[in-house]
């Protein structure tokens, strides 16, 4: 049975024998002798996202009182659900983001706190995932953007993907009541030039 550690872009947690490309954590939030998860979802406002694979270490799953590992479909999905880049394993990554970030959202000299803080105000309402009104036309959205419409979630890559734990898939229908998962300030850094990992079905 695949344990429930893979999170959606609405930031639920669930179970899917599907793999992603990346894994991260929001703190400790299982208990390692069932290996299931607690009834929070976050203890600590860091949530970041991280390599499955750096410098050959390997991480038993939930074996350990430490760190939850959690799992993505892509970095778009992590993004949505409220994550950001890991300073250690995907130092890069997480410069140019902060970079983006700063530029998107005008601002300069921002610790990762900072940046962690202002997340955690968007992208939960009393617990909840926040979904946002849509600050342009959903065409004017930029790659890698989320949005949600009903009980599904979808990519923004010149035209709207359905996201599934398995993937994306192309859709013919209207958005018109389409709502922001991506926090406003990583769509800001996404627009600014940020260019988040997207799952190779969304380039299919």
């Amino acid at each position: 049975m695949p344990l429930q550690n893979r999170v959606t872009p609405t930031g639920e947690i669930i179970a899917t024998p599907h793999r992603g490309m990346f894994t991260g954590n929001r703190g400790i939030i299982h208990d390692p002798a069932t290996k299931t998860l607690l009834k929070k979802r976050w203890s600590s406002p860091a949530w970041i996202t991280c390599l499955c694979e750096f410098r050959g270490w390997r991480r038993p799953v939930m074996a350990r009182r430490s760190w939850t590992e959690l799992f993505f479909l892509d970095e778009a999905t992590s993004f949505a659900a409220g994550h950001r880049p890991c300073f250690f394993c995907r130092r890069d990554d997480a410069r140019r983001f902060r970079s983006a970030w700063e530029a998107g959202n005008a601002a300069s000299d921002v610790s990762a706190r900072a940046i962690d803080a202002a997340l955690h105000r968007e992208r939960l309402d009393r617990g909840r995932k926040q979904l946002h009104v849509l600050p342009m036309p959903l065409a004017e959205l930029p790659d890698g953007a989320m949005v949600q419409q009903g009980e599904e979630s979808f990519l923004v890559r010149g035209r709207a993907l359905l996201w599934s734990p398995a993937g994306y898939a192309a859709v013919n229908r209207e958005l018109a009541e389409a709502k922001l998962l991506t926090p406003p300030s990583t769509l800001r850094a996404i627009v600014a030039g940020y260019r988040p990992a997207l799952h190779p079905t969304a380039r299919s």
